[in-house]
């Protein structure tokens, strides 16, 4: 039975931990007979080469967890009470099963999401010495040790009876109190309890809304270059998607927007482009929506990680006709992973999401809620911002002189802030191959064609460059080994041609 226990040394938790876990998956699985005693506590230690007394302990542990019997001078047994209830199940061989019995899948569905083109990001990004790509966050900046207390203190008895009952489809009033007095005011909106929503990131916001506010006939207006999951996500509920124009300051107010039900917006960071919409652009825009009789979806994604005094306010505080529904975001400034954001907006609409949400998931866990609730009381989230914003100050500017240096004329510089940089490079060139050579040199890029549209007429020319998780000190190094790379990729795309 010895040979049935070894302890890898790259796994991480303490030896104690790795042991239980390997005991206990074993009895589980029915590797240990009910018969037969484990190894005792001297020879097992001595077959891992681990101190005695980590299996004794380990051993106590598994006792009192109920995985354990001890037998008077016989040693530990598994405890068969553990097993009760489990299915046995036999395994059918392949062979056995006919083929007249699967089902047709692909004649089942009635959408195939996997069929879409989504953005993709290498899952071990990490381990590149130049990773440029948009939304991860970088975990030297993040203050593990205040959110560690926060999460610590959201499982505390009082917190636990607040947060561990079923809630219903309410959120926590705490994280509620917090958006809406700390963190809208600064972009100008003021807002009751009831007109604010959590949700799990902007993501299941954008979900929800279009599946509240358009069908068939409805025609929604996306930013050409935009937001790639929205257009996925309208493509599900088949509406009609209309291309709208951008230019250096954002989204273009002009009869192209005529005839939109609904216009999904990213006015303080141009998703991907990262311009910035100046507020007489956001006053004609709400007047076109007043006189034209549509909606707006204000994503003011990356609104805190600006590097101006004086940013402009949001679309949602300058609407006076109810016209701008406005979804923010914990997840782009706190961790991707935290998957927590917000919608504020009209509070007959805020009950009608609030009734889909709950059909979907009731609520977002409410410890997360809570945890972050204590993130914001404390001070921590502006102390973050403030962190966040020096820090992507130096990238910024580092990233701004490496481009000026090696790619001169192919950007525009972001001037509100934000992560990322948006690259136009020569017409000829193919950032997929781009792509595929930068990673070869350690280096991480996103092409841009998948932000259009059209897949007819993509261009395949831009790129995108994020900073969030790159240091400054690398920046250069970085641009420059893609520069180095720009002629190979294209002589393969004029060798396509």
């Amino acid at each position: 039975m010895l040979q049935l226990f070894h302890l890898s040394p790259s796994k991480e938790g303490s030896l104690q931990k790795r042991l239980r876990e390997q005991i206990a998956n074993a009895i589980m699985n029915g590797n240990v007979p009910l018969d037969s005693p484990l190894p005792s506590s001297r020879k097992l230690a001595n077959h891992l080469k681990i101190a005695r007394n980590t299996v004794v302990l380990t051993y106590e542990h598994l006792l009192d967890d109920g995985y354990l019997v001890a037998r008077d001078r016989k040693g530990y047994f598994v405890n068969p009470d553990i097993l009760k209830g489990r299915v046995a199940t036999t395994q059918i061989e392949p062979s056995h099963i006919k083929e007249c019995q699967l089902p047709d899948w692909e004649r089942r569905f009635k959408m195939m999401p996997t069929k879409q083109t989504n953005i993709v990001k290498a899952a071990d990004w990490q381990s590149y010495q130049y990773p440029f790509i948009y939304g991860q966050f970088d975990e030297k900046i993040f203050p593990s040790v205040n959110w560690r207390e926060c999460c610590r203190d959201a499982a505390s008895d009082t917190a636990l009876h607040d947060w561990a009952s079923d809630n219903h489809n309410n959120d926590d009033p705490r994280l509620i109190e917090q958006i809406r007095t700390r963190l809208l005011p600064r972009r100008g909106v003021w807002a009751s309890a009831e007109q604010i929503l959590i949700t799990v990131g902007s993501q299941q916001s954008l979900f929800m809304l279009v599946q509240l506010l358009l069908n068939q006939d409805s025609v929604l207006g996306l930013e050409e270059p935009g937001y790639v999951d929205v257009r996925n996500i309208a493509s599900l509920y088949s509406c009609q998607i209309k291309p709208l124009a951008i230019d250096n300051d954002g989204l273009i107010v002009d009869d192209q927007l005529t005839g939109c039900d609904l216009i999904y917006t990213t006015p303080s960071h141009q998703c991907p482009t990262a311009v910035t919409m100046p507020i007489n652009r956001r006053y004609e825009l709400l007047s076109k929506a007043s006189k034209d009789d549509f909606l707006i979806i204000e994503d003011d994604y990356e609104s805190e990680t600006n590097f101006n005094n004086n940013p402009s306010p949001a679309l949602k505080s300058l609407d006076t006709n109810d016209r701008v529904i406005y979804i923010g975001s914990l997840s782009k400034t706190l961790a991707p992973g935290l998957r927590l954001g917000y919608v504020v907006a009209s509070e007959r609409l805020i009950q009608e999401l609030r009734a889909l949400r709950r059909l979907m998931i009731r609520h977002p866990a409410t410890n997360n809620q809570r945890a972050t609730a204590f993130f914001l009381e404390r001070g921590y989230y502006d102390a973050l911002m403030r962190n966040i914003a020096r820090n992507y100050q130096a990238r910024w500017n580092a990233m701004n002189d490496a481009l000026h240096k090696y790619f001169p004329g192919s950007y525009k510089a972001p001037t509100f802030g934000g992560s990322c940089y948006w690259i136009k490079g020569p017409e000829l060139l193919d950032t997929t191959r781009l792509q595929t050579l930068a990673k070869q040199e350690g280096v991480l890029i996103e092409p841009g064609h998948i932000h259009f549209i059209d897949a007819t007429s993509r261009p395949k020319n831009y790129f995108r460059l994020g900073f969030s998780s790159i240091s400054a000190d690398r920046i250069e190094q970085g641009i420059k080994i893609l520069s180095d790379i720009i002629p190979d990729a294209l002589n393969h795309s004029l060798i396509r041609e």
